[in-house]
C-alpha cells in the first residue's frame, strides 16, 4: 500500500513561553523538537518501497527540510489541524498515495519503530492509531483512503473526530516511545530535567 508520510508542523506554538517557537526548544539529545521528529519520521519510512513520500506541513514558520523531504506550507493554518490534514491529503491524493500516515512535529518522543508499526499494520484496517502502554496515543494514525472524505477540513479536530465517530474503523497498535508533545516551557524542562 503505497503510503505518505506526514509531519505537522504549521501551528503557531502560542501556549510556549520559551523565548521562541517550540519547534526550535532543544531537547536533552541536543536535536531540536522538530529535527528529532522529523528524523525519526524519516528514518521509519522514507526509503521503504512503498513509499510515496515524507511530507512537513508548515504554516506560521517554515520549517527546514532535508533532501528528499516534501515541502508544503499551509497558509490556513490559523484555522485549525484540520487545514493541514487537508493539505497532507490533497498531496496524497496528487501522488497517488493510498494511505497517509501522520503525526505531530511537537511529539519528539514517537520513535521510528512506532511510526513504522503504524505504517505497517494490516491494510484491511481503514483507520490504525498508535496507543502507548495500553493508552491510545493520538499519533502517529495511518488513514487508508476510503476513510479520507470524514476527515475535517477546519477546525483542530484533525483525525480525532474520525477516531471518535467511527470506532469500529479504528485498529489500535501497541508501540514503544511516548506521545508526549512539547506544548509548554514547563513540558520542555519535564523532560530536560528527568
Amino acid at each position: 500500500m503505497r503510503t505518505l508520510a506526514v509531519l505537522l508542523a504549521a501551528g503557531r506554538g502560542s501556549r510556549f513561553h520559551g523565548g521562541g517557537h517550540k519547534l526550535d526548544a532543544l531537547l536533552p539529545s541536543g536535536a531540536s523538537v522538530y529535527t528529532q521528529s522529523l528524523e525519526h519520521l524519516v528514518e521509519a519510512l522514507a526509503r521503504r518501497p512503498d513509499s510515496a513520500g515524507v511530507l512537513v506541513v508548515h504554516g506560521a514558520t517554515e520549517r527546514p527540510v532535508p533532501e528528499g523531504v516534501i515541502s508544503v506550507v499551509n497558509p490556513q493554518w490559523a484555522d485549525g489541524q484540520a487545514t493541514s490534514v487537508a493539505a497532507a491529503l490533497h498531496h496524497a491524493g496528487e501522488v497517488g498515495a493510498e494511505a497517509i500516515v501522520f503525526g505531530l512535529a511537537d511529539q519528539p518522543f514517537v520513535p521510528p519503530t512506532a511510526w513504522r508499526a503504524v505504517a505497517d499494520a494490516s491494510p484491511e484496517w481503514p483507520v490504525v492509531v498508535a496507543s502507548y502502554a495500553g493508552r491510545r496515543g493520538p499519533h502517529p494514525v495511518r488513514l487508508h483512503h476510503s476513510v479520507w472524505p470524514l476527515v475535517p477540513t477546519i477546525g483542530d479536530d484533525g483525525a480525532r473526530s474520525v477516531l471518535r465517530d467511527h470506532p469500529a474503523l479504528v485498529h489500535e497498535v501497541a508501540c514503544e516511545g511516548s506521545p508526549a508533545d512539547i506544548d509548554t516551557l514547563e513540558d520542555l524542562e519535564r523532560w530536560t530535567n528527568s
